[in-house]
C-alpha cells in the first residue's frame, strides 16, 4: 500500500495531545493505546497552550477539508498530508511577515507561475529560475 506521509502524518499516528475534557475516556485511551498512540495530556488551566494546533486545526478546516467531499479514510489522509505540505512549504504566513515557515522562495527573475494542489483548490505562485 503507497501511503503518503507528511511530517503531520508522522506525529498524528504517535501521540494524541489533548486536554482534559470528558470524552477522553479511560475507554476511548485504552483503544489509543492499543492501537499504538501515546496519549499526552495537556495541564490543567492552560487554555493557550494548544493555541499552534488550534490555528492549524482552524486553518484545514476552513482553507481545505470544508471545501470538499471526501470519500472514506483515503481521501481524507490524502487532502490533509497535501494541506501539511501546502501549509509548511508554499503558504506564506502573516504571523512570519509572509515569509514561508520551510524554505525561502524562489528569486529568479522568469515568469511567474502558477501551481496547484487538490485540484486546484491550494494554489501557490512562484517564479521560474
Amino acid at each position: 500500500m503507497n501511503r503518503i506521509l507528511s511530517p503531520l502524518h508522522l506525529l498524528i499516528e504517535r501521540y494524541l495531545i489533548h486536554d482534559r475534557d470528558p470524552k477522553f475516556t479511560e475507554q476511548f485511551l485504552r483503544i489509543l493505546k492499543d492501537s499504538g498512540v501515546g496519549s499526552v495530556k495537556l495541564p490543567r488551566r492552560s487554555a493557550n497552550l494548544n493555541a499552534f494546533a488550534e490555528r492549524f486545526v482552524l486553518s484545514i478546516k476552513r482553507e481545505c477539508l470544508n471545501k470538499l467531499v471526501l470519500f472514506g479514510e483515503h481521501s481524507l489522509r490524502r487532502a490533509c498530508s497535501e494541506y501539511a505540505l501546502h501549509y509548511h512549504e508554499e503558504r506564506n504566513h502573516q504571523g512570519l511577515d509572509n515569509r514561508l515557515i520551510e524554505g525561502e522562495p524562489s528569486s529568479g527573475a522568469g515568469a511567474v507561475q502558477c501551481h496547484q494542489r487538490l485540484g486546484g483548490l491550494l494554489k501557490f505562485y512562484d517564479r521560474a529560475a
